[in-house]
Formats: structure tokens, sequence, C-alpha cells
């Protein structure tokens, strides 16, 4: 059922909300527990030297924010939460896990790594906003200061894809590329349902009609997105991968009702969105190089449209960061507790 909230200009906020700022502060040191978690053991199988050392520098720069985050909540009398940082270690070590099992492990490690920076971004651009709505200027200043950081490291990642994919493939022969291909179009069209199960789920969650057109808006763009992959394969006489793409719907139906049952569900599923909109962009970039190198120059143009796509939806996201976070405190009304935002799930 749809919720029945729905904002409004003079939308109140929660009495609390130096409260919500500790929330999010908590919320944000476990996301950062999570990737040190990742960051210590990424550099060794990164498979790129570049990329490898731009995980160590971030290794580094992630310490300095736990620090600072830990800091913070120790100024405002509060400390991070055992249980969040606990659940956000053991978050860090699956999603490892994940990439080390796959065979392009390089390029399924950049793909995650460069969505989870934007999960970050994400985190930090509504904590900087709950801060500024309690007048904690330093909080807010803080969480822009680590926001940039965090811009910075996805900037790094993506520009060190062609070394990941090149890790991934080693040195395939003609024959081996084209199989690859295949994969790597059927991990995009598994991604693809995913997203259609979370914008199909989302539509009914958020509570500001904003969110709830964006959403239905990119449903469309993503069917025809997911059509057109498919199309690709059949060409290429292969096809969509039912195993991936059943497990990605269900992916997908998991991670919505986390969100349904979050006190604050619009603001924290517009971030994951935003999040999961950079897992494709990664997705999509490595496919255009990997069907470059197969010189399947009509997958790689169809590759860079769709990324190209993604992007333009992220944006329309970033551009509504106090919405979000004004549909998500309107929703608490005061009360409600905060869970962490699940990582994006790779296909």
């Amino acid at each position: 059922m749809r919720r029945s909230l729905r904002l409004t200009e003079d939308a109140k906020m929660p009495d609390d909300i130096q409260e919500q700022v500790v929330k999010h502060l908590a919320d944000v040191h476990s996301i950062e527990e999570q990737a040190l978690t990742q960051l210590r053991r990424a550099p060794r199988i990164a498979g790129d030297l570049e990329l490898g050392a731009a995980f160590e520098r971030h290794l580094t720069e992630t310490e300095r924010h736990e620090n600072l985050i830990r800091e913070r909540l120790e100024a405002l009398g509060a400390k991070p939460s055992t249980l969040k940082d606990f659940a956000g270690k053991a978050g860090g070590v699956g999603m490892l896990a994940f990439a080390e099992v796959n065979p392009d492990t390089p390029g399924k490690l950049a793909s995650h790594a460069f969505s989870y920076e934007h999960m970050e971004v994400a985190a930090y651009e509504l904590l900087s906003r709950v801060a500024e709505r309690a007048g904690d200027s330093d909080t807010a200043d803080l969480a822009r200061q680590i926001c940039a950081e965090e811009r910075e490291m996805a900037a790094r990642i993506e520009a060190n894809f062609d070394g990941a994919v090149a890790a991934s493939l080693g040195e395939k022969s003609p024959d081996d590329l084209s199989e690859q291909l295949n994969n790597y179009l059927a991990d995009a069209h598994a991604i693809e349902q995913q997203s259609i199960s979370l914008l199909q789920g989302g539509m009914k969650l958020v509570s500001d009609t904003q969110f709830e057109g964006l959403f239905e808006e990119h449903l469309a763009e993503t069917r025809e997105q997911a059509k057109l992959v498919t199309e690709r394969l059949e060409a290429r006489g292969s096809s969509p991968s039912r195993i991936k793409d059943i497990g990605m719907r269900l992916g997908g139906l998991n991670i919505g009702a986390f969100f349904g049952a979050q006190p604050d569900t619009t603001a924290k599923l517009v971030g994951f969105a935003f999040a999961f909109e950079h897992l494709e962009v990664a997705g999509y970039e490595q496919l255009r190089r990997v069907a470059g190198r197969a010189g399947e120059l009509g997958v790689a143009a169809l590759a860079t449209r769709i990324a190209g796509e993604e992007r333009e939806a992220a944006a329309k996201i970033a551009a509504n960061w106090d919405r979000a976070i004004d549909a998500g405190l309107a929703e608490q009304g005061g009360a409600g507790q905060h869970a962490d935002m699940p990582a994006a799930v790779d296909s």
C-alpha cells in the first residue's frame, strides 16, 4: 500500500532534530567501518597496480574519516553504535567474498567500490542537511569535507576502469573475448532486472511525489534498456541468464522490504537508488571496454548510451537531496531508529 504521507512546503520537522543528527552520524560511522573492512583487503585483489594504489590511499583517508566521525559523536555526548558497526564490518567481508569468487574479480571489485563511494556521498549529503536544519555547523562542515573526499575517490576508481577490465580479461583469445562479452551483457541484463524491482517497489514506498515521478520515469527507461540488452544478446546467438535474472529480482524485492521497514524510508531509499545508478554506470562502462576489445562497436555504443542515461538518473536524484532529507524527517515525526543502508548488490 502506498504511504499516505505527502510532503508540503510547510512540512514539520521532528522536534528532536539534534537526535536525528546523532543517528545520521552513527549511520555514517558504520558505513566507514564497512569501508575499512573492504579497503584493508581490496589492494590485494585489485589486480591492477594503479587501482590497488587508489585503494591504499583511500584506506588512510577512511581511517581519518572514521576517527573524525567518532570525535564528532563524542562532542555531542554520544558514541558509535556497536551493533551497527558490527553489521557494517560483517557486510564488508561478504562484499569482498562476492568479488573474490567471481572470475572477473578486479572488475566486480571496481564496480562495487565505485557504487559504494556514491553511497557514502549520499549519506554525507543527507547528514550535512540534517545538521544544517539543526543549526549544527560543525557537523555540516565535516560532512561536506568528507563528502568531497568520497567523490574524489570515486573519480580515481573510474579513472582505473581500463585497468580493472584488463586485469579481469587477462590474455583472452578472440573466442574467449566473445564469450566474456556475452557474460558482461548477461550481467547488465540481470542488473536491469534488479533495477526494475527496486523502482517498482520504490514508487510505492516513497512519501514524496517528486521521487515517485522520478522512479516512474526511470522505470520506463530501465525496461527499454533491458529490452535493448536482450536484443543484443539474441543477435549474438545468446540470451539473458535466467538464474542471474531471478536472483537479482529477488534481491531487489528483499532490498525493497528492508527500506519499507525503515522510519525514514524515502531518504534511505533515495540514497540507495543514487548508489545503485552508479553500480549500473560502472557495469556499462566496463561492458563498453570489453566490447571494444572484442571489436563489437554496436555493443560499445549501446553501453555508452545506457551509461549516460544512468548518469542522468543519478543527477536527477542528486538535485533533490533537500527533498529527500525533509521527507525522511517528516516520516519519522521525531521518532524511530535508523539502520544502515545496505550496499548496492552486484550481479
